[in-house]
C-alpha cells in the first residue's frame, strides 16, 4: 500500500482498543492502523498467570511479520508494556522501514508511587504457588492526574466495568521484568529514527527509563537519532491525561504528518494538484449518483469512513470494509437499495476539503444537504453528509443509530484470537487449518488472490481453507471461531484431546 501504516501495542492489563484515541487521530493524518490483543489480555486477569515474555514478544513478531511487507512505511509505536515490547521488537527485526515511538516506557519501575518495598519483588517470585495467586491491584492515582477522568475510571471500575484488568498476578509483573531485562540490552542494534515520551511525574517509572532508553538507542554513534519529550502536566497514562494533545502533535510531526489533519478532515496541504482533486471530487459524485458505495470506498483509504448524521438505523460512522458492509448490508435488505446522490451544486476547494451541495434519494425520500469530503494524495480520507433536515431521514430510515466502535462480536472474536495464544500444546493440523480460516474469514472476508503453487504446501493449505469458507458471512464466521476457541480451552482445562 502507498499509505503509510502504524503498528499500535497497547499496555498491561489493556487490548487494542485501549489506544483508540491515536488510533483515530493517525487515520485522520492519513495512516493506516494497525493493533493486536496480546497473549492473556482482553478476557480474565487469571489468564495472564502461564504467560511469558516471549509470548507477548512472539505475537507482536507474527503481526510486525504479516504487515510489514503491506506498506512502503511502517511506524512501530507502544504504550508502557507495548513500549517495551516495540522497542524490543524494532531491535529483533532490525526495523527500518519506519520510526519508534515509546509512550512511557517502564524500564525501571521506580516512580513516586511505587512503594519502597518494591525491589523485593524477585524474592516473592521464588516462593512456591505466590505469583499465581498473588493479586497487584490498579490503584489510585489509575496513572491519571486529572481528577475529572480519573473519577470517571475509578467509577467504572466500582462498576466493574470489563474496559480495562483491575489486577494482574505477581507472575505477570515476573514476566514485565524479565521483558524489561531483555529491553535493558542490545539497545545500540536499534537504528530507526525514536522518540520517547514521558511525564515527569509519572508514578510507575521516572524519567530515568527515558534518559535509559535516548542515551543508548543506536549506541550514541548518530546523534539525535533518539529524542525526548518531556509533559508537564501527566502522570503515567500520557494518552488519555491532560497533555494527551501534546502527544498526539508530537507524534505526528515525528512521523511527518500534519497534526490540523488529525483533528477530523483533511490537513492544509492535500499533496494534490487542483486538477486532480477536481478529477477525485468528480469520480466520487459519479460514483454517488449511481448509488455505488463500493466504488466509492475504492477511492478512498483503507480506513476510508462514511459518516451519515442523525437518529435512525443508517446514522454513524461507516468505516472501512466493515462500514462498506454494512451499507451494502441495507442494499441487500431492500431498506437502502434506491440511495443515491443528486442535484450537484458547484464544489468549494479548501486546502484538503471539498464541499458542494446535493440531495439524497431513497425511494420518496429528497433530503436536500452539503457533502464535504476530506481529500489527500490522491485518496478520499473520509466523506461527510450534511442534511438541511435530519428528521426527513430519520423519519424514513427508522431504527436506531448504529454504535462507532467494534461492536460485542468483534470484541468477543478479538478476545478469542488472544485465548488461542495461550493454549498449552498446539492443536491438530485439521484444527489449525480450521482456526486460520475462521479468523481470516472473520476479520477480513472471502479470500483473494492467487492459489499458491504446489511447491508452497502450507500456504496452498491455508489457502483452501480459507477459500472453504467463501460466502460465510464475517459475523458468522467470527461466531464460530469463538465457539471452537472456547471448545479447545474447555477441552485444555479437563485434560481432555483437544
Amino acid at each position: 500500500m502507498a499509505e503509510p501504516a502504524v503498528f499500535l501495542i497497547h499496555g498491561l492489563g489493556g487490548t487494542q482498543y485501549d489506544l483508540g484515541s491515536m488510533h483515530k487521530r493517525l487515520k485522520n493524518a492519513g495512516f493506516v492502523t494497525h493493533s493486536l490483543t496480546l497473549p492473556g489480555h482482553g478476557t480474565t486477569p487469571e489468564d495472564l498467570a502461564g504467560v511469558r515474555a516471549e509470548e507477548w514478544l512472539e505475537a507482536v513478531r507474527l503481526k510486525y511479520r504479516e504487515i510489514v511487507d503491506q506498506h512502503e512505511v511502517l511506524h512501530l509505536m507502544g504504550m508502557c508494556m507495548g513500549a517495551l515490547l516495540a522497542v524490543e521488537t524494532a531491535k529483533r527485526e532490525r526495523h527500518a522501514k519506519g520510526r519508534l515511538v515509546a509512550l512511557a516506557p517502564p524500564v525501571y519501575i521506580d516512580g513516586w508511587a511505587t512503594p519502597w518495598y518494591r525491589g523485593l519483588r524477585p524474592l516473592l517470585y521464588h516462593v512456591p504457588g505466590l505469583p499465581a495467586r498473588m493479586k497487584v491491584e490498579e490503584e489510585d492515582p489509575y496513572g491519571i492526574k486529572n481528577e475529572q477522568l480519573r473519577a470517571i475510571v475509578k467509577a467504572k471500575f466500582e462498576r466493574g466495568e470489563n474496559f480495562h484488568y483491575r489486577w494482574v498476578p505477581l507472575a505477570c509483573i515476573r514476566e514485565v521484568d524479565r521483558l524489561r531485562g531483555f529491553v535493558m540490552k542490545g539497545l545500540e542494534r536499534i537504528a530507526c529514527p525514536t522518540l520517547v515520551v514521558h511525564a515527569r511525574e509519572d508514578e510507575l517509572t521516572s524519567l530515568r527509563s527515558a534518559h535509559y532508553l535516548v542515551e543508548r538507542i543506536g549506541g550514541g554513534k548518530r546523534a539525535g537519532q533518539a529524542r525526548m519529550v518531556v509533559l508537564e502536566d501527566s502522570y503515567h497514562m500520557v494518552c488519555v491525561d491532560n497533555d494527551r494533545e501534546i502527544v498526539a502533535k508530537n507524534v505526528l510531526e515525528f512521523f511527518e504528518a500534519s497534526a490540523a489533519g488529525s483533528l477530523g478532515m483533511a490537513g492544509d496541504d492535500p499533496r494534490m494538484a487542483p486538477a486532480e482533486m477536481v478529477a477525485l471530487l468528480a469520480g466520487a459524485q459519479a460514483d454517488l449518483e449511481r448509488g455505488d458505495f463500493a466504488a466509492l470506498y475504492e477511492r478512498g483509504i483503507p480506513d476510508f469512513g462514511w459518516f451519515q448524521p442523525g437518529a435512525n438505523r443508517t446514522s454513524g460512522i461507516h468505516r472501512g470494509r466493515k462500514g462498506l458492509a454494512r451499507l451494502q448490508r441495507w442494499a441487500r435488505e431492500g431498506e437502502a437499495a434506491a440511495v443515491s446522490f443528486a442535484a450537484f451544486g458547484a464544489p468549494v476547494f479548501n486546502a484538503g476539503m471539498a464541499v458542494l451541495p446535493a440531495t439524497l434519494r431513497a425511494g420518496p425520500l429528497a433530503s436536500q444537504g452539503v457533502l464535504a469530503f476530506a481529500l489527500r494524495q490522491g485518496r478520499l480520507l473520509e466523506a461527510r453528509w450534511f442534511p438541511d433536515d435530519p428528521a426527513l431521514e430519520d423519519d424514513h430510515f427508522g431504527g436506531e443509530p448504529v454504535p462507532d466502535g467494534p461492536s460485542e462480536a468483534e470484541r468477543a472474536f478479538e478476545a478469542a484470537a488472544a485465548q488461542s495464544r495461550t493454549l498449552r500444546k498446539a492443536p491438530d493440523n485439521d484444527t489449525l487449518l480450521a482456526l486460520y480460516a475462521l479468523y481470516k474469514q472473520g476479520s477480513i472476508g472471502d479470500v483473494s488472490g492467487a492459489r499458491p503453487g504446489v511447491m508452497d504446501m502450507v500456504g496452498r493449505a491455508k489457502y483452501d481453507a480459507w477459500a472453504g469458507r467463501r460466502g460465510l458471512a464475517r459475523e458468522a464466521a467470527m461466531a464460530e471461531y469463538v465457539a471452537l476457541v472456547g471448545r479447545l480451552k474447555a477441552a485444555e482445562g479437563a485434560g481432555l484431546p483437544a
